[in-house]
């Protein structure tokens, strides 16, 4: 098993409403796994997100926690539903109904990484998987879901921005009628997760950086954003893909020369974000 399920770096004063996580940054390969793929050591982090974690690392010097996932996504999907087993991968499990992330082969413990190569050669028993949710998808997401209660019971609402990257051809067919290339992609499930006024700031904050930002397309949010984006009970959640050719080498997933410099552009981004909600409350105080 990987070391741990997630690593949660906290403020040293708690002033934001807003929570940051990456679920697919977790680069921990257990031996054990990697002598269980058919995949060699590069291959199998190509689903990864990788370095998202770095790029999200200043969210506590702006008063708002960061969980980071411990496990690799090819492991156990943390941006997935414990119930979504694909029985093309599970041994002995019944098929359901249709699911198109399981039937892809991207469940909760996936059975593909990027561009469909294949992870095992045979099957994973149930107690496989079982063991996997347990130890680390269950924690992730208690941990997950503790931090976003205390940010609502402190402020009186909550901001989850559930951090991605995405492939750079994975924008491909996303340019309508002439327009600049999506770099930014903020998912907010066509307004079902997020209040318009959140996603809105969450969508300025990266424009004023100088980004060029889609909404929902190629991404709109999956189970992260689907789960926790309550918007009528103050709990938002938004989630954010970044094109992964502005800060890394996708074929030898290193980061780029510009990797510092985009790092640096949203640290300014971060803070932005950070500052939701902050001008209200201090109207509030008066």
């Amino acid at each position: 098993m990987p070391q741990t399920a997630y690593h949660l770096h906290l403020p040293e004063a708690h002033t934001s409403r807003v929570v940051f996580a990456s679920p697919h940054s977790g680069r921990d390969y257990p031996w054990t796994f990697l002598r269980t793929t058919v995949l060699d050591e590069h291959s199998i982090r190509t689903s990864e997100d990788a370095y998202v974690d770095r790029l999200f690392d200043c969210a506590p010097h702006f008063g708002a926690p960061l969980l980071r996932a411990g496990a690799p996504r090819a492991y156990v999907d943390l941006n997935r539903a414990a119930d979504e087993l694909d029985p093309a991968l599970i041994d002995g499990l019944k098929r359901g109904g249709h699911n198109p992330r399981v039937a892809s082969g991207l469940g909760v413990v996936p059975r593909v990484v990027a561009n469909g190569r294949a992870i095992y050669r045979g099957k994973l028993s149930r107690v496989e998987a079982d063991k996997r949710i347990a130890r680390i998808w269950a924690p992730y997401h208690e941990r997950l879901h503790l931090l976003l209660r205390q940010a609502h019971e402190r402020f009186g609402e909550a901001v989850l921005i559930d951090c991605h990257s995405m492939p750079h051809e994975a924008l491909d067919g996303a340019t309508r009628g002439g327009g600049a290339r999506p770099e930014i992609v903020i998912g907010d499930r066509f307004g079902a997760s997020a209040s318009p006024g959140i996603v809105a700031r969450v969508e300025a904050a990266f424009v004023e950086a100088g980004f060029v930002v889609a909404r929902n397309v190629p991404f709109a949010g999956a189970y992260t954003t689907q789960h926790y984006g309550r918007p009528s009970r103050g709990q938002h959640a938004v989630q954010v893909e970044i094109d992964r050719s502005l800060y890394m080498d996708e074929q030898r997933i290193r980061p780029n020369k510009d990797f510092h410099t985009i790092r640096r552009v949203l640290r300014g981004v971060v803070s932005d974000i950070a500052a939701l909600g902050a001008g209200e409350q201090r109207m509030a105080a008066e």
